[in-house]
């Protein structure tokens, strides 16, 4: 830190020395200050004025998804207290003013790495607390997919999941031109199926993919950092479409994309979800049941129009999209709905001869790793911790514990799938998984003490998020701030939300 100190007393020196620059050419008269030089002196002021702002007391920020739904809505802008945790030091000093990590317009990064510190939080007026809406560096970003044509695009997907799709990709195509036969006879034996071919695909040549998987996600990650990327949000058969973008790039912490969500589990809680209920060390968790967004399959119901469903049911059939609306019409009959408790209680008084049937991914226990089908296991690699043999899905997730500071756990080829994160990317550490056991920094052991707390944290929209269901822990050096207040909001479709004009976030 006194590399930080040192760079910020010379600042004023490196900005008097330019002002007298300016002056030198532009001063009529000795002791006069010219125009230039006022809105000069003005604009400094306040470009730094608000750099010091943003950094460390609060800083604006804009919903761009619908993962917080009804908490939050798209057009929502917030303010972020950062005094709420202790505001963090930045990581990366060196960088323009006012914008996060590309510079608009010029798609440069916003950014240099010459000058680098460690992780360091000035002191906050509480911790978080259960319930509370927190904006964080995005844990899966420290590579990203760069593409800043897409700011809300490749940029903020899970690049460790795209990298598990485009694997998949390299392997379907290498199996299907080395298979001929293999593949000839699958369509003789499934021409007359009415089943998921694609999942009968998965079971019958699933495996091969399964045992060589690292080779493909090495494949995988050149193919990414080439600039090419073939993923489609799934590992179907099917030939996905090409994108062509900028390649691979390293974000430190501070410069990661900006995500919002729901605390929902604190340093040393024990987590579990079953049939989409949220249990906290054992017991059912307080949801914010009035906002939470849960999702249904209903039946025998006839709607009115979408003005009437809006107004009076505050449900909306199109936002961007089909399938990105509250409901939308299911193939055969019915409707799928993302209804809050209160919204579903209004339907169902409204139409008693409806049926709701909450829509649940099925779940798998295990005795043994046989008992996973070839499709189910990559179906695993979806979910955290991707791993084949761990069967979690938004539904349905198996109990576990937020590791805290200082805590010391036993690790084992069983477990090390939900720590490999922790220990290598967010803990620094080198990790190798070997025959005879675990090995860390090029020693061998049985034990891991964490060196942060760590969060979990998951949409209000708990059917349309990607969270800490998705790729895992938050760790403390991620933490932003508290959201505390919508300022301003903007429906894309509809205009100004007078309504939520400067409502606290609850």
């Amino acid at each position: 830190m006194g590399d930080h100190l040192a760079l910020f007393l010379t600042l004023p020196v490196i900005g008097h020395v330019l002002a007298l620059g300016i002056a030198a050419v532009t001063r009529h008269k000795p002791g006069e200050k010219t125009k230039v030089k006022e809105w000069g002196d003005s604009l400094m002021f306040a470009l730094i004025a608000a750099s010091i702002i943003r950094t460390y007391v609060f800083e604006p920020f804009q919903i761009p998804t619908g993962s917080m739904e009804k908490t939050l809505l798209v057009g929502d802008f917030l303010f972020v207290n950062k005094l709420a945790y202790g505001p963090k030091v930045p990581v990366t000093p060196l960088s323009y003013p006012l914008v996060h990590n590309t510079v608009p317009w010029v798609n440069i990064k916003s950014y240099t790495g010459l000058e680098t510190s460690d992780y360091t939080r000035m002191p906050g007026f509480t911790s978080i607390e259960p319930n509370d809406v927190v904006v964080f560096n995005y844990p899966s970003g420290d590579t990203a997919v760069y593409d800043p044509r897409m700011p809300n695009g490749l940029m903020g997907h899970d690049y460790h999941g795209i990298l598990i799709d485009e694997a998949f990709h390299f392997w379907n195509i290498d199996f299907r031109k080395n298979n001929p036969n293999k593949i000839e006879r699958f369509r003789e034996l499934v021409k007359d199926s009415t089943g998921d071919l694609d999942k009968i695909y998965l079971n019958t040549f699933g495996n091969d993919f399964i045992n060589s998987i690292e080779h493909w996600k090495s494949v995988a990650r050149k193919s990414l950092a080439s600039g090419v990327t073939f993923s489609r949000g799934g590992m179907s058969p099917k030939m996905p479409n090409k994108i062509e973008h900028y390649g691979l790039i390293y974000r430190p912490v501070d410069k990661r994309e900006n995500y919002i969500k729901r605390c929902v589990g604190v340093p040393g809680d024990f987590l579990e979800v079953k049939n989409s209920i949220l249990y906290i060390n054992d017991k059912p968790a307080e949801d914010p049941k009035e906002n939470q967004n849960l999702q249904y399959f209903v039946d025998s119901i006839n709607l009115p129009s979408g003005p009437v469903m809006v107004e009076k049911y505050g449900l909306e059939r199109n936002r961007g999209g089909v399938e990105r609306g509250d409901y939308y019409p299911m193939a055969n009959s019915g409707y799928v709905m993302n209804l809050t408790l209160s919204q579903k209680k209004k339907l169902e008084n409204a139409f008693p001869d409806a049926t709701f049937e909450l829509n649940l991914t099925p779940y798998f226990s295990k005795d043994s790793t046989d008992s996973f089908s070839a499709s189910q296991m990559i179906e695993n690699l979806r979910t955290f911790p991707k791993d084949p043999y761990i069967n979690n899905n938004i539904t349905n997730f198996q109990r576990f514990q937020i590791p805290f500071k200082g805590q010391t756990i036993k690790i084992n080829k069983e477990n090390i799938a939900w720590f490999r994160r922790i220990i290598s990317a967010y803990e620094g550490h080198s990790l190798a998984e070997k025959e005879d056991g675990i090995y860390i920094d090029g020693k061998k052991v049985t034990t891991y003490t964490f060196a942060m707390n760590y969060y979990w944290l998951m949409g209000d929209n708990r059917y349309n998020s990607a969270d800490s269901r998705i790729w895992g822990f938050v760790p403390e050096d991620h933490v932003v701030g508290k959201a505390s207040m919508v300022w301003f909001s903007k429906d894309p479709i509809q205009g100004i939300r007078w309504e939520r004009l400067f409502n606290f976030i609850k």
